[in-house]
């Protein structure tokens, strides 16, 4: 069995000088996105989404991004789902992009908002009719005896949405990480990685660069 402990890759792809980077961060992060995509890394919009429970301990997950821009990161949960839960009980979360093909790494911090009725509604219907059905047909993160009741739950909301228009659940919408720090980290060899981290300050980004 192999080691973990001796389980080590020297990153030698790039480097990350502030020379190399734009001032607006949500640039430079379209700009490392669009080159994930390029690159056909699998899921490039996959990223962890932490957050805190009530008895403070951090809890973690993938999820998929849907949109960014200037005002923030979003993506779609059931409210009602732990996460949910979590993000209306202290609305703060941390977000992680990996994208190891090019040996880089976002890391994004931020309060919680949550989007409009309308621009959830907006996206819920641009979605697979699966997908929405699926949205109705799981309560996200409760107990289950047995995976037929989903599969069951999901073949009668076929028949009764056969010919309508699925509406979106009241449970279901989209969450927006407003960042207040963003962190480009590239890999480099020896250990040395490039750390470029972003914070606001008195509404302006400041960039500093951080040991690795």
């Amino acid at each position: 069995m192999t080691k973990i402990a001796d389980l080590r890759k020297n990153y030698t792809q790039a480097g990350l000088l502030k020379s190399d980077i734009v001032a607006n961060p949500f640039e430079q992060f379209k700009l490392w996105f669009e080159q994930a995509v390029a690159a056909d890394i699998l899921e490039p919009n996959a990223m962890t989404v932490a957050t805190v429970t009530a008895e403070g301990k951090p809890s973690a997950r993938i999820v998929l991004l849907k949109d960014f821009d200037d005002q923030g990161f979003v993506f779609y949960t059931n409210y009602n789902s732990q996460k949910g839960v979590e993000l209306q009980n202290c609305p703060h979360a941390a977000l992680v992009f990996l994208w190891g093909d090019l040996e880089r790494q976002v890391r994004i911090e931020g309060k919680v908002e949550f989007v409009s009725e309308s621009e959830a509604t907006g996206y819920f219907h641009s979605r697979p009719a699966s997908s929405q059905l699926g949205a109705w047909a799981s309560e996200q993160s409760t107990v289950i005896e047995d995976r037929s009741i989903l599969e069951q739950k999901l073949q009668q909301l076929e028949v009764e949405y056969q010919d309508r228009q699925i509406p979106k659940p009241p449970h279901w919408g989209g969450v927006r990480v407003v960042p207040q720090e963003i962190e480009f980290w590239q890999g480099r060899p020896s250990r040395l990685h490039d750390r470029l981290r972003y914070q606001l300050v008195e509404g302006k980004w400041q960039i500093d660069r951080l040991a690795p």
